[in-house]
């Protein structure tokens, strides 16, 4: 069994490397609690468990801590500024013909409704979210 932890450690390893999300490290770590079991002299079902449940020991207790840092830096572009504005309406928006656009700060959007319901020229609107790049709008109140 001492091979066979080894070689699970480093497998976890790799794969931990290879994606670099924090997917297998918990594994990894079970490995290792296991093998020092192992060289404790563990019977091999006593080594399974002590797998198990390190492995899922620290993955329940480092899980949330460590994803708030792996994914959570989310970068607000210029274009999110846009948001919440009020602007009014260059084209007739008609999401059935694929038409309309807005002026916003001095650039021309592409718009459509986010109900579907058509939107006269000159009418203001609210952008409440960017599909590529096309403002999603609604009537502004």
């Amino acid at each position: 069994m001492l091979i066979f932890w080894i070689a699970a450690i480093a497998v976890f390893l790799i794969i931990e490397a290879a994606t670099a999300n924090l997917v297998t490290v918990w594994f990894a770590v079970g490995s290792a609690a296991a093998l020092l079991a192992e060289r404790l002299g563990a019977a091999v079902w006593l080594q399974a468990l002590v797998f198990i449940a390190v492995s899922l020991g620290v993955l329940f207790a480092l899980r949330p801590f460590t994803r708030k840092f792996v994914n959570a830096k989310k970068q607000p572009t210029n274009a999110d500024r846009v948001l919440g504005s009020v602007c009014p309406v260059t084209e007739n928006i008609d999401n059935i013909a694929g038409t309309g656009a807005v002026n916003v700060d001095g650039k021309s959007w592409t718009a459509r409704s986010r109900d579907g319901l058509n939107i006269e020229t000159g009418a203001l609107v609210r952008p409440v979210a960017i599909e590529g790049v096309k403002l999603i709008v609604e009537r502004a109140q």
